[in-house]
């Protein structure tokens, strides 16, 4: 069962996706993955335009408690995803995006070209995954251990103990 405290909006970037001519393979992994572990999912398409992206962004921070976007992280001119996310956010959080890459790279030394970012803006943790199953695969291993303590830090105060 999703607890309503435990919000994520997955956002695909991608123009094919966008126009429906590719099928969205890594936002429906990605969402398929955290209503498995009790998130409560909506989604969304973007296009790999970075004003668009980014008003997506700024509309539904602080709405939900997680934003995860697929798409966009690579080296093509039309990949604008980090540009769109990094003047959203307050603070950043290298170790996510580095741990994604290093986890990818045994898989792929290409894993090493992705520009993902992610930090916290409003209130709403946001990472920028690749666009390839795998790619959001290891981003999930990455995170999912970790999403329960990074959501109640960013909430509040707590008591490390």
């Amino acid at each position: 069962m999703s607890d309503p405290q435990r919000r994520v909006l997955i956002v695909t970037v991608s123009d094919s996706v966008f126009a429906g001519t590719r099928e969205d393979r890594s936002g429906t992994l990605a969402a398929a993955a955290m209503e498995a572990h009790g998130w409560t999912v909506s989604r969304a398409k973007v296009p790999d335009e970075q004003d668009q992206i980014r008003a997506l962004l700024d509309e539904r921070l602080g709405s939900v408690e997680v934003i995860l976007t697929t798409g966009g992280t690579g080296l093509t001119p039309r990949d604008v995803t980090p540009e769109a996310t990094l003047p959203l956010l307050e603070r950043l959080i290298p170790g996510i995006p580095e741990a994604v890459r290093m986890l990818g790279r045994s898989s792929t030394s290409a894993a090493i070209l992705s520009r993902g970012v992610a930090g916290v803006a409003r209130g709403t943790l946001v990472v920028n995954l690749p666009g390839g199953s795998g790619a959001v695969r290891d981003g999930l291993a990455i995170l999912l251990p970790i999403l329960e303590h990074a959501r109640e830090t960013i909430a509040g105060p707590v008591d490390h103990g």
